[in-house]
């Protein structure tokens, strides 16, 4: 099973979830989440495939998050007007992404990543 492991190289739990897929010898491909963004059609369909909820997606401690004023922004966006924001800047996305293609996890959690990726 190949996973798509959408991450920022500089994030932390980023780190720690790739460290996790190498020493469990996961088989991945990396896709840098600020310099490909998945577009509004690809977050839309990471965001079904999760069974959360589009909220979920915003790295809501993020710099750009707060500058932007996404809260009030989102409050009352329905799953496409959310997406489509994401889209616009990868920072505005909780990272990392990874995907199989039929589900997603989104953030890393050790027992989630056990549960969903061994």
């Amino acid at each position: 099973m190949s996973l798509t492991f959408y991450w920022y190289p500089n994030c932390g739990t980023c780190k720690n979830a790739k460290k996790w897929l190498d020493e469990n010898n996961k088989d991945y491909t990396s896709v840098h989440i600020v310099e490909e963004t998945p577009s509004k059609e690809e977050i839309v369909d990471l965001m079904e495939k999760s069974d959360l909820p589009a909220k979920k997606f915003f790295n809501t401690s993020g710099k750009k998050y707060r500058e932007l004023n996404i809260k009030e922004k989102i409050k009352d966006a329905g799953t496409e007007e959310m997406a489509a924001i994401l889209a616009t800047d990868g920072m505005l996305l909780k990272r990392p992404i990874v995907t199989d293609g039929k589900k997603v996890t989104v953030g890393f959690k050790a027992d989630s990543f056990e549960e969903n990726w061994k």
